[in-house]
């Protein structure tokens, strides 16, 4: 039998799962006949998805058992599941080396005339989790503090992250606070469990990676 699909293709028959399905669905709707024999008889009438989905609100509530209420939900919920099949996948950033970083963020953050502070936090395949502005305002190693950073990490259940902020001035050279800044939140990592894969640094057009320039590698 063919998977049930909402939209094109929506012909599976309304076995007991999908019965059992809109009886939970039927539950909800306040008064009405018992939930489960209401649905016995919805997939008497309308054997398939796609017939029970094209019913009009009068024409479910000729079924013994049915409610208004409980036809605009159950066609709401047919709605609600055209919309997800139609709705175009959004694709997951793959962040594998300081390129990547780099490209995911220079047109926002190279122009920007105070330095941003982001993480990007990664699951075990190196995909984009989340990405938080953690600080925002002149950076330096009592401001940008291992705590906060780590604290979304867990909170987001991350691998690991990317660490990624810019230089107004369009230089990305790595100052003195980068360089404290980095090895702080490697010796945390370190703790914690969860890697600070590197620290990118954005320039208004090149970056400079604290990895490849040997500042992270303890």
């Amino acid at each position: 039998m063919n998977e049930a699909k909402v939209g094109e293709g929506m012909t599976m028959v309304l076995d007991r799962s999908v019965e059992s399905a809109l009886a939970r669905l039927l539950q909800i709707g306040g008064r009405g006949g018992d939930p489960h024999e209401t649905a016995r008889r919805l997939s008497d009438v309308y054997p398939t998805l796609r017939a029970l989905s094209q019913a009009s609100v009068s024409d479910l509530c000729q079924i013994e058992g049915m409610t208004k209420k409980k036809a605009e939900q159950l066609l709401a919920a047919f709605a609600i599941g055209l919309r997800y099949v139609e709705e175009p996948k959004v694709e997951t950033p793959t962040i594998r080396s300081p390129q990547d970083a780099y490209e995911l963020l220079r047109d926002e953050l190279r122009l920007l005339n105070q330095e941003h502070f982001i993480c990007l936090y990664l699951n075990t395949k190196n995909q984009l989790i989340a990405r938080k502005t953690l600080f925002v305002g002149g950076l330096n190693s009592s401001i940008v503090h291992p705590r906060d950073v780590f604290r979304e990490a867990l909170k987001l259940s991350a691998a690991c992250f990317i660490a990624v902020h810019n230089h107004p001035s369009g230089d990305a050279t790595p100052s003195r606070e980068d360089i404290e800044v980095s090895e702080r939140l490697v010796e945390a990592g370190h703790i914690v469990g969860i890697a600070c894969l590197d620290h990118v640094i954005i320039g208004e057009d090149h970056y400079v990676s604290m990895k490849q320039r040997g500042y992270m590698n303890g």
